[in-house]
């Protein structure tokens, strides 16, 4: 079973400085059939002006990913790290039993585009804890790269949940397919271009909710970037 969260239908807000779009329910947006998925519980997508950004602001009991699309963002938090995120990098932040942070663009002409993605822990009270890596644009291409799981295998960054979060960079026609083990379900996130998932054509912004499927097969109908979540 498929079921699509169609881009024009997520939550939006334009406040100048910031233009962002949430697939569930997030601040001031709320949706009471969308309160995320599973695990994952906030996909946004951000575009956030030059000289701009978040001010420093807390968290806890949150596994925070950040997936940068174009352009660089600046973090700074309360235990210490301060880093340029670039495309390529994957971020993740576990916020716990509490850590204060901000993110700004660090440029003063271009934007930059991403993700923020928020997974439920398995448990409340994590130590803090902050972890980035970087995925060359080969190990994404037609394949799908594992960026994030529970037990940080190939070289991914370690999330404390079951789950897993695959990053794929599509040419024309290509195409990869995902198992989905009996019981567990998936999220689909177009980051860029166009795709069909199974079949089913999503665009930029789109998403779906998988369960049910044995294969997961997404097929690039122009140069297009995915995010899959793998969940219990």
């Amino acid at each position: 079973m498929i079921k699509i969260r169609r881009a024009d239908a997520r939550g939006h807000f334009d406040f100048r400085w910031l233009n962002t779009f949430h697939t569930f329910s997030f601040g001031d947006y709320y949706d009471p059939s969308f309160m995320g998925f599973r695990s994952l519980r906030v996909i946004n997508e951000d575009f956030v002006r030059g000289g701009r950004g978040f001010p420093t602001h807390g968290h806890r009991d949150m596994e925070i990913i950040t997936y940068i699309l174009s352009g660089a963002l600046e973090h700074r938090d309360s235990m210490g790290n301060g880093s340029i995120i670039r495309p390529g990098d994957v971020q993740r932040m576990s916020a716990g039993t509490g850590v204060t942070h901000s993110e700004a663009n660090p440029s003063r002409e271009e934007a930059v585009h991403l993700l923020q993605i928020w997974i439920l822990p398995a448990e409340p009270g994590l130590a803090p804890s902050y972890e980035q890596k970087a995925f060359t644009e080969d190990q994404k291409q037609a394949r799908l790269c594992l960026v994030a799981a529970a037990d940080g295998r190939e070289g991914s960054v370690t999330v404390h949940q079951d789950a897993s979060v695959y990053a794929s960079v599509l040419s024309k026609d290509a195409e990869v397919v995902h198992s989905l083990t009996p019981g567990r379900h998936a999220w689909l996130q177009v980051a860029r271009g166009e795709v069909t998932l199974n079949g089913e054509l999503l665009n930029q912004g789109d998403g779906a909710a998988i369960s049910a499927e044995e294969k997961i097969a997404i097929h690039g109908r122009e140069n297009a970037e995915v995010l899959l979540f793998d969940l219990a």
